[in-house]
């Protein structure tokens, strides 16, 4: 069957406007691959009618007096539990402007999550243990993905277009100028660098009734 200009027109249209791509990027330093880097894909035009599934909650938890992930990356809006898997209580809290809240000494897991409603950098501590730390990254955009530890980080399902890529790291010596990228059909590689600082080890008291 041969389509009508018209039909065939808006056929190719559709067809250019669904397709998607994956970013692959490497995030190095001087010692090699960088871990728990954020990368983000800022869209440079809306995309017409585009719709994305609402943010999903994710986990930090507390084991080992440690909190787990250390870096997290959501979407504003992401419901975030903090389930305390220690045989200690915990008492968790951030006074980052982004995101200020606090969940009194409990145990096991808090009967509500902490919504995560405005994008920036958010560092989460314990009041009772100073050496736990965590830091969430919160975007506006859905594309986005941590580098694991040998530095790579892939962004996959990312509709074809023009976008400002930001990186982002808890460490990093230095704010990092975002750079433009173009995604087609297929895979766009990227090679990263950022400069972080080791991460601070804090003196810790790990008595059992502490």
């Amino acid at each position: 069957m041969t389509l009508p200009g018209a039909a065939l027109a808006l056929t190719l249209a559709c067809c250019a406007a669904a397709q998607a791509g994956t970013l692959e990027a490497m995030v190095t330093g001087a010692g090699g691959g960088v871990e728990d880097a954020a990368v983000v894909l800022e869209p440079l035009a809306a995309a017409s009618g585009a719709r994305h599934a609402a943010a999903r909650a994710v986990n930090i938890e507390q084991r080992g007096r440690e909190f787990l992930p250390h870096v997290s990356v959501v979407r504003t809006g992401t419901p975030i539990d903090f389930p305390n898997n220690d045989s200690v209580k915990h008492h968790v809290y951030s006074f980052s402007p982004a995101k200020v809240f606090e969940i009194k000494l409990y145990a096991g897991k808090p009967n509500q999550p902490v919504v995560f409603d405005k994008p920036g950098e958010i560092v989460i501590g314990c009041n009772i243990h100073d050496w736990m730390e965590a830091h969430v990254l919160v975007t506006d955009s859905p594309y986005f993905a941590k580098s694991a530890a040998g530095g790579r980080a892939a962004i996959a399902n990312v509709p074809a277009g023009r976008y400002r890529l930001q990186l982002w790291h808890p460490r990093q010596t230095a704010r990092i100028a975002a750079r433009e990228v173009v995604i087609g059909d297929g895979v766009t590689r990227v090679s990263l660098a950022l400069d972080v600082k080791p991460r601070e080890v804090k003196p810790r008291m790990d008595g059992d009734a502490y």
